[in-house]
């Protein structure tokens, strides 16, 4: 912990929520999904992202139309914030049309020093809460970084992951995806739909398709492959960004302690995000 930012650790949020049918109707159509989960029904691995973010007026908000620093999170001066993984535990089902509250802690702010320069990680623990009953506890990681320097030369490419998987298939991220779930979940961040801003302000060849769709999708992958069983835990890290309209795998293959390996595959073989799905 830095001592810069210790007085944030420990601070605490709650945000009330209702798990609205229109929203879950919503998401379900963006991903292509012939059905969607009905009033009772419980809520999909991955869609509590829909819910309970943070409403900014445009004019509190940053560059790069994330909220302004400060507030809850800590006033951490490094332009550039990415959600880099998660911890993910599911121990009761969130029904769809019930109200629900989180309530969120601060676990840790640390600083280290990357390939790019200084880096600042916040770890947040987010509790849900159906009535008195706990659904979903989540260890979400927070990255703040320093900016490309204008003519930086790119990093260099990722080699490509030789873990070889028993079941896959293709995914095609486009811009029409990107802009939904973007609105879905209130996210400003200009990487996912201004190309201008993604290319020339933050050095991206293209839109960036969002780390939690990709682990939504890969939340769906370990449903199809879990025998019916209900997910009890999904971890995942981000490794590498992928792009709008250049194709990726999502693949697997069962562990040996009856988990899940998960990972996202981009589109020159290189592990754009890894995870492990357990089940309860």
């Amino acid at each position: 912990m830095s001592e810069e930012y210790g007085a944030w650790v420990g601070r605490t949020e709650v945000r009330h929520d209702h798990i609205h049918a229109s929203a879950v109707e919503a998401l379900a159509a963006t991903l292509d999904l012939s059905r969607a989960p009905g009033i009772g029904d419980p809520l999909p691995p991955g869609w509590q992202w829909l819910f309970f973010n943070p409403v900014a007026r445009r004019s509190e908000l940053g560059t790069d139309g994330h909220p302004a620093r400060g507030g809850f999170l800590p006033p951490i001066e490094l332009p550039r914030r990415m959600w880099a993984g998660s911890r993910i535990n599911y121990l009761a089902d969130l029904p769809v049309g019930q109200p629900a509250t989180r309530h969120s802690r601060i676990m840790n702010v640390v600083n280290k020093t990357g390939k790019r320069g200084a880096l600042w990680f916040v770890t947040v623990e987010h509790t849900t809460m159906n009535g008195d009953t706990v659904c979903i506890r989540e260890e979400q990681d927070i990255v703040y970084r320093e900016a490309t320097p204008p003519g930086a030369p790119a990093p260099s490419a990722p080699p490509p992951y030789e873990e070889i998987p028993v079941w896959g298939s293709p995914f095609t991220p486009d811009t029409t995806l990107l802009f939904r779930y973007s609105a879905l979940t209130f996210n400003g961040h200009r990487i996912h739909y201004d190309q201008a801003y993604a290319q020339n302000e933050e050095g991206y060849p293209d839109l960036v398709v969002h780390g939690p769709l990709t682990a939504t999708l890969l939340q769906q992958l370990a449903l199809q492959h879990g025998e019916g069983r209900a997910l009890a835990r999904f971890d995942f890290r981000g490794v590498s960004p992928l792009f709008v309209n250049r194709p990726f795998r999502l693949e697997g293959k069962q562990a040996g302690d009856g988990t899940l390996l998960l990972w996202a595959r981009g589109p020159n073989g290189e592990l754009a995000m890894s995870a492990t799905a357990g089940f309860r």
